[in-house]
C-alpha cells in the first residue's frame, strides 16, 4: 500500500469525486435554478461559489450564459478544467466558462453579475457565523443592483440523518472509502473520509480528510442576509417553492435580491 495521503479537504478527493457523487441530485438543482429564472427572468451572467467540479457552473455555460465558477481547492479546479476540455470536445458551448481558484469569503470580479449561486450545501462549510456573514457580504458586492443571490443549505434537521446513519461506506475494486460523521458541537458535524484509489501499478493510495459543515437555524440565514444588505429574502423547503418547515424540511433553498 502507498503511504497515507493527508492534506486540505478536496484534495485526493477532488479526483475521484464525480464517480462518489454520482447519485447526487444535480437535475433536481438545475430544474429548481430554471425554474425561479422562469418566473423572475434568466440570468446573462452567474457566479458558482464552491463551484466543485463544474456539475452546476458546465450546463449553464452550455445553455449560453457567461459563468464564473470559484472553489477554494486547485484541484477541484483542475478535474473542472478537464471536464470542460472533456465536453467542448464532443459539442460547442453556447456561453462561457472562467474558472477561479479563490474563497466564497472574499472576491470580486470586473463586472457584477446578473446572479451568484451556491448550491449543494457549500455554505455549511463556514463552521464561523462571521465567515458566512462575510460570504454573503461578497455576494452583495458582487451583483447588480436587482440582481439575485441563489443558495441551499442544509437544515439543522439534515445533521440528525446524518448522524442517525453513520458509517456511510463503499466498497467498489478500484476505489473505497470508509465515512464517519461525528458531532462536534450542537450545530456543527465532522465527516471524516478515509479514502482508497487504485493506482496504475495496483496498490491502493490512502488519504484521510476531514470536512466540517455547520447548520444555521433558518432565521439566522434571513438575518445575515438582511445586515449583507440584501433588499429581499425568501426561503423555500426541498427543491420547492414551499414554506421551510422545521419539523420536516432538510435541505433550505434561499433567494436574497440586491
Amino acid at each position: 500500500m502507498t503511504p497515507l495521503r493527508s492534506g486540505a479537504p478536496y484534495g485526493a478527493l477532488a479526483y475521484v469525486y464525480d464517480r462518489l457523487m454520482a447519485d447526487m441530485p444535480y437535475g433536481d438543482w438545475h430544474a429548481w435554478l430554471d425554474l425561479y429564472w422562469e418566473r423572475h427572468g434568466r440570468p446573462r451572467t452567474v457566479v458558482d461559489l464552491g463551484c466543485g467540479t463544474g456539475a452546476i457552473a458546465l450546463p449553464l455555460a452550455r445553455e449560453g450564459m457567461r459563468v464564473v465558477g470559484i472553489d477554494l481547492s486547485p484541484d477541484m479546479i483542475a478535474v473542472a478544467r478537464r471536464k470542460e476540455a472533456a465536453l467542448r470536445a464532443e459539442t460547442p458551448f453556447a456561453g462561457e466558462v472562467a474558472w477561479v481558484v479563490g474563497d466564497m469569503r472574499g472576491w470580486s470580479l470586473p463586472e457584477p453579475a446578473d446572479a451568484v449561486v451556491s448550491m449543494c450545501d457549500g455554505l455549511n462549510y463556514l463552521t464561523d457565523e462571521n465567515d458566512l456573514a462575510r460570504a454573503f457580504a461578497a455576494a452583495h458586492a458582487g451583483l447588480r443592483e436587482g440582481g439575485v443571490f441563489l443558495f441551499d443549505m442544509h437544515h439543522p434537521n439534515q445533521l440528525d440523518i446524518y448522524l442517525e446513519n453513520d458509517p456511510f461506506t463503499l466498497d467498489d475494486e478500484d476505489v473505497s472509502y470508509i465515512w464517519t460523521c461525528e458531532a462536534e458541537a450542537e450545530d456543527t458535524v465532522a465527516h471524516r473520509l478515509t479514502l482508497f484509489v487504485r493506482e496504475e501499478d495496483g496498490r491502493y493510495a490512502r488519504s484521510v480528510e476531514t470536512h466540517r459543515q455547520r447548520v444555521y437555524p433558518e432565521r439566522t440565514v434571513r438575518r445575515l442576509l438582511k445586515e449583507a444588505g440584501f433588499a429581499r429574502v425568501e426561503s423555500f423547503s426541498d427543491f420547492s417553492f414551499e414554506p421551510v418547515d422545521d419539523a420536516e424540511t432538510l435541505r433550505m433553498f434561499f433567494a436574497a435580491v440586491k
